[in-house]
């Protein structure tokens, strides 16, 4: 699909090219304003400390990674990415690709339905995240290929996907309207984008949620994965993202159409979904 993919064991690492080098041939370019600053949590960092510190926090959780999710969420986070898989309606045959891949859940379960003759891939700015959905998908008999790389940079050509996804990674990027232009991009034409991210909850549960997400969370976090300030990132990032109809917003300007939203427990979870046009 290009020729700055290297392949690193069963890795494939996309690099861009440094100013001054050759010309990449990738045929498009994102016209969207760089940002000299965004949000990390409740700082404000350089536009271009983000992803380091992003890959920071990740590369100290990944080996817990799966039981956090499980004791944070009672559980619940399976139904939620079931339930985001089944608004993809993958059909035996087609391509898709899992953004922000984590440790491979959602891939997975797209990879059954796509069957051995359709086309799984795996992406994640960070190794150690990839490389654990990788291993996750092979112990599971799926056959997936691994591709390290920035959202906001897919080396993938146009219209080349059926459906793309991106599970709790959108809110880590630093430039979202970027990320979301790019999986618009390498999209077919009716495609769908399936997003599933924390999001804003009712108005009623806030003081029970903030309660947990800034007390229990951090304490769980210290004593399970060993990190407290991992956890408060998370719960940070979580009210700095965009609630529901913002996200839909976004997901239009990046050239989606019939956006729509579904909330899960309260709000705490939202699924969004559009078609490239």
């Amino acid at each position: 699909m290009t020729q700055l993919l290297r392949r690193t064991g069963s890795i494939m690492r996309y690099q861009r090219r440094r100013p001054g080098g050759k010309k990449s041939k990738r045929p498009h370019s994102n016209k969207v304003p760089e940002s000299k600053e965004t949000d990390f949590g409740f700082e404000r960092v350089a536009a271009g400390e983000k992803a380091a510190r992003v890959a920071q926090v990740f590369d100290r959780v990944a080996d817990r990674y799966d039981l956090m999710n499980d004791l944070m969420s009672l559980g619940l986070h399976r139904a939620w990415k079931a339930f985001a898989v089944a608004l993809a309606r993958v059909r035996p045959g087609e391509r898709v690709l899992d953004v922000a891949c984590g440790s491979g859940d959602l891939a997975r379960a797209m990879a059954r339905r796509a069957g051995p003759s359709g086309q799984v891939l795996l992406t994640d700015i960070n190794g150690r995240m990839l490389a654990r959905g990788r291993d996750r998908l092979l112990d599971a008999g799926c056959l997936a290929a691994a591709v390290q790389c920035d959202a906001e940079h897919l080396p993938f050509s146009d219209s080349w996907f059926d459906c793309v996804t991106v599970g709790f990674g959108l809110r880590n990027m630093t430039r979202k309207d970027a990320a979301l232009a790019e999986m618009a991009r390498v999209l077919k034409p009716g495609g769908r984008l399936l997003v599933l991210e924390f999001s804003h909850v009712w108005k009623p549960l806030e003081r029970l949620y903030d309660l947990y997400s800034f007390k229990l969370l951090p304490w769980l976090g210290e004593r399970v994965a060993g990190d407290a300030a991992a956890y408060r990132y998370l719960a940070e990032s979580i009210r700095m993202h965009p609630d529901q109809a913002a996200l839909a917003a976004m997901m239009e300007r990046a050239g989606l159409s019939q956006v729509e939203y579904f909330n899960l427990t309260g709000g705490v979870v939202a699924v969004h979904r559009g078609y490239r046009v």
